[in-house]
């Protein structure tokens, strides 16, 4: 099988967002081309309270699906139609914005005064752009752990690896989402459809992407992989490698961002602004 070489390396790099919270941001509102279907991947992890507690008050998403990947502390969310709750660590909020939702997101430290996590946002089809907002939350445990070789092994968030699937289900661009680790000189191969567009981000350790071993990735790398049918990974000696992998099936469609909201056309953001600005942009209770 064809292994995918590594086309672009980068570091995430810091900013600002909500009410103050500092985190990293490995990719987003750049060339969406690169990265299609996914928009943007925050990494938020710190050990500065002060850093994060003021969080993301309540704010609007549409055309989109925002996903949260804990690992220390939690997240307490809440939102315009009715949902509230707490994210804690090893558990996923996948949450589909559609037609529109407002919510909050305000971080809480761990006992050890950190907190620390992800979040993934993925691009939805012209075709469901406008559907309903919904949910799909899972604690640690719904999530299945594939043992390989090694030591290797691999969390699946959602997608398959062998013939084992994750929780996550009815996302159109067929995501894999994994949480991969890597003891130190051990590898794996990961299969890819070919016509997926495929990242990893380290946030832990060190290794190597590509089977030349030319160039040492660390923490907060983002890997980006041409086309192939693999993606191959090694721990460098001497210590384990943790990263999180993701691959997509491409949209190609003409993308018009503003914020949190992302539509096809400049039209339908001015729509979507307008509703806001004139209180129509939910729908009405029921």
């Amino acid at each position: 099988m064809s292994i995918r070489e590594v086309i672009g390396v980068s570091k995430s790099r810091p900013v600002t967002e909500g009410a103050g919270v500092h985190l990293r941001r490995a990719f987003g509102f750049g060339d969406t081309a690169l990265y299609d279907p996914f928009l943007l991947l925050d990494d938020f992890r710190g050990d500065r309270p002060e850093d994060y507690l003021a969080g993301f008050p309540w704010h609007p998403h549409r055309g989109i699906e925002t996903i949260t990947y804990m690992l220390e502390g939690s997240v307490e969310h809440g939102d315009s139609i009715g949902n509230k709750g707490t994210i804690r660590a090893g558990e996923v909020q996948w949450m589909t914005a559609g037609r529109g939702i407002i919510h909050q997101e305000m971080p809480k430290p761990g006992p050890e005064g950190r907190m620390g996590g992800f979040q993934l946002w993925a691009n939805l089809p012209a075709t469901d752009k406008m559907i309903a907002p919904r949910y799909q939350e899972y604690g640690a445990a719904e999530f299945p752990c594939v043992s390989f070789a090694d030591g290797v092994s691999a969390i699946i968030v959602c997608g398959t690896l062998g013939d084992v699937s994750g929780p996550v289900s009815n996302v159109q661009i067929a995501p894999l989402f994994l949480d991969v680790t890597v003891p130190a000189g051990a590898r794996i191969r990961i299969p890819t459809p070919p016509q997926h567009n495929a990242f990893a981000y380290v946030f832990a350790g060190s290794g190597f992407f590509d089977d030349k071993r030319e160039t040492l990735q660390d923490n907060r790398s983002l890997i980006r992989f041409g086309p192939g049918k693999e993606v191959e990974s090694t721990a460098a000696e001497g210590q384990a490698l943790r990263f999180l992998f993701f691959a997509g099936k491409p949209l190609r469609e003409p993308v018009a961002w503003g914020g949190p909201i992302v539509m096809n056309t400049r039209e339908e953001l001015e729509t979507a602004f307008r509703q806001l600005d004139d209180k129509t942009f939910l729908d009405p209770p029921s």
